[in-house]
């Protein structure tokens, strides 16, 4: 079969092409944006990919394509769809492609949450794979155990990130409708994606959807702590429910706990401890225990799954060093929502104690852009000792917002503009924390560049 997929260089849509590819079919497609790493990553699997949605593929590259898959980026107007649909050739979703041609006879265990997604997946992948039991999967990041977002393989398990975003122009389900679990990690829940959900309620609704398509006989893990998972569970529940939380969560009743020194419980009986363990932060002790949890469903031992943790090297852009010069560190972090931007800074204060962190930030994800959070960004920002902002093309006043941070916040429309005060200000002793949901501009090397000295 030949497939040609609308959007091919996004992480999810990239992954479901190297997944077709590996299963035997012949993988075309186009882009808006063909630019490495994804494109490199196709091309080196011999995956012609077209910039642009330019008719004319029609009649060229996808001209005997047994169906096109389009990606949720893709929408009325565009012209290549348009003629799809005119033409009345097949046309499918990803996730649906995925379900039907990989997903129905495999144990699809699926991570779903505002926070932690990738990170989780990457995870519950690696200790799989550890476990010797050669699990496929799909991570909407590149995580370097593995080396790429995505991997058929030949056993019975799939590890996938189950993303609550619209399907594709057609479909407005979240995605993670099609992907019928038999393990599902909810880890939290907040509002976003503003451009896709009115409210918390539209989303907890979602949430619901994936809940009930949960077997009698499959597993829910879920974050005890979380009010609004408690609240969509309240509108029934028909899977086995393990809850988890930290240690020192007040009121809550969970099966694991995972404490400040990292020592896991599972229902009050000692299980081991998450040391030593690479990633920063409460909130990736909390990532970690929930693959655990999800682990011990497709019966890997705790202990096993503790050793395999303490080899797994995170998912890229999440805390990244991207390098470090004249002991100024400069990290890479996907950070776009404020109560992740939060626990990334407050893992990174701890981690650097009293040195100096300087937050670059971007509001790019559409409920940024939208000013959804506004309220919340200085808050969240609190731990930086200096905060960068990027202001350009928003409707909404970031200095304003940024205000109770007093002068260490400084926002800026111009990119370069920016660049020069992050420079200017930066000592020795610095780390320096880029956090957005895009590529900035290709601002961490060009500050890499700016801080290495002149030969």
């Amino acid at each position: 079969m030949h497939l040609h997929i609308l959007g091919i260089c996004g992480t999810f849509m990239g992954g479901v092409a190297e997944i077709a590819r590996a299963a035997g079919h012949t993988v075309s497609g186009c882009d808006a944006n063909v630019y490495p790493p994804m494109s490199t990553q196709l091309a080196s699997s011999g995956i012609e990919l077209t910039e642009g949605y330019e008719v004319a593929q029609l009649d060229k590259v996808a001209k005997h394509a047994d169906v096109f898959v389009i990606g949720n980026a893709i929408s009325r107007g565009n012209p290549l769809l348009e003629a799809i649909l005119d033409s009345g050739r097949l046309y499918t979703s990803g996730p649906q492609w995925l379900a039907d041609a990989v997903l129905r006879d495999k144990w699809v265990l699926a991570v779903a949450g505002t926070h932690g997604k990738t990170t989780t997946t990457a995870s519950l992948a690696w200790i799989l794979e550890r476990a010797g039991l050669d699990p496929g999967f799909l991570i909407g990041g590149v995580a370097p155990d593995f080396g790429v977002s995505a991997r058929l393989s030949d056993g019975p398990f799939f590890v996938i990130e189950a993303d609550e975003y619209d399907t594709a122009f057609f479909d407005k389900r979240s995605k993670f409708i099609h992907y019928r679990p038999r393990t599902a990690i909810l880890n939290n829940l907040e509002y976003d994606h503003a451009d896709i959900f009115a409210d918390l309620a539209a989303i907890e609704t979602q949430f619901h959807h994936l809940v009930r398509t949960i077997p009698r006989s499959g597993r829910l893990i879920v974050n005890g702590a979380d009010e609004n998972l408690r609240r969509v569970l309240a509108r029934g529940c028909w899977s086995e429910t393990e809850r988890f939380c930290a240690a020192d969560s007040p009121g809550v009743d969970a099966d694991w706990t995972i404490a400040n020194d990292a020592a896991v419980q599972f229902r009050g009986a000692a299980q081991g401890v998450l040391a030593p363990f690479a990633l920063l932060g409460a909130h990736n002790r909390l990532n970690a225990l929930a693959a655990i949890a999800a682990a011990r469903h497709v019966s890997v031992p705790v202990r096993e799954s503790l050793a395999a943790l303490a080899t797994f090297r995170g998912v890229k852009r999440r805390m990244e060093v991207r390098g470090s010069i004249g002991g100024i560190t400069v990290y890479d972090d996907f950070a776009h929502h404020p109560t992740a931007i939060a626990a990334s800074l407050a893992a990174l204060r701890r981690h650097v104690d009293g040195a100096r962190i300087l937050a670059v930030f971007e509001p790019r994800s559409a409920t940024m852009k939208r000013g959804t959070m506004k309220d919340a960004l200085a808050q969240s920002l609190t731990a930086a000792d200096l905060v960068f902002c990027y202001a350009a093309n928003l409707g909404w006043d970031v200095a304003a917002s940024l205000r109770p941070l007093g002068a260490r916040a400084h926002t800026d429309t111009d990119l370069g503009s920016l660049l020069d005060a992050i420079v200017a200000a930066a000592k020795p002793g610095d780390h320096v924390v880029i956090m957005s949901n895009g590529g900035f501009g290709g601002l961490h090397d060009r500050l890499l560049g700016r801080l290495r000295p002149s030969p």
